[in-house]
């Protein structure tokens, strides 16, 4: 009974994951998700906000991360791993947002492809992605 409440939990923040990512559109300031969708590679940046672009590019980062917290919590039922992980999403958007306003501020079309990899690591759970496995490993091995 108790395995069957903590998948359904998983099974619920894996929902939250997928519906942020369906409504993203209507959730998210975010200019970059039609241009993206076109051939970027020819076209000139959108216009933005930059301050309005990078806080709901916050915004997204840690509704992710908090989910993905809650999914890592939930399967591995370890405060260690959690705050390990808490530690590596805070570096990580750290390290990806320097370069992620870099190309905001300075959009050049020659670096389009680069910005929209790093601005994906920021709103995407990528960090889940990579976090899950390597734990599951970390577990078996210990």
């Amino acid at each position: 009974m108790r395995k069957l409440i903590t998948y359904s939990l998983v099974g619920v923040l894996l929902l939250l994951l997928i519906l942020i990512r369906a409504y993203e559109d209507v959730l998210f300031y975010d200019p970059y998700l039609t241009f993206f969708e076109n051939d970027y590679l020819y076209l000139d940046s959108p216009r933005r906000e930059i301050a309005k672009l990078v806080l709901f590019t916050t915004l997204r980062y840690v509704l992710n991360t908090v989910i993905s917290l809650g999914i890592l919590y939930l399967i591995f039922k370890d405060k260690s791993i959690v705050k390990f992980s808490v530690l590596v999403f805070a570096v990580a958007y750290v390290l990806l947002l320097i370069p992620f306003l870099y190309f905001v501020i300075n959009p050049n079309q020659e670096d389009y492809y680069l910005f929209f990899n790093i601005r994906r690591f920021l709103i995407q759970p990528i960090g889940l992605i990579l976090l899950f496995p390597a734990f599951y490993y970390y577990k078996l091995n210990r």
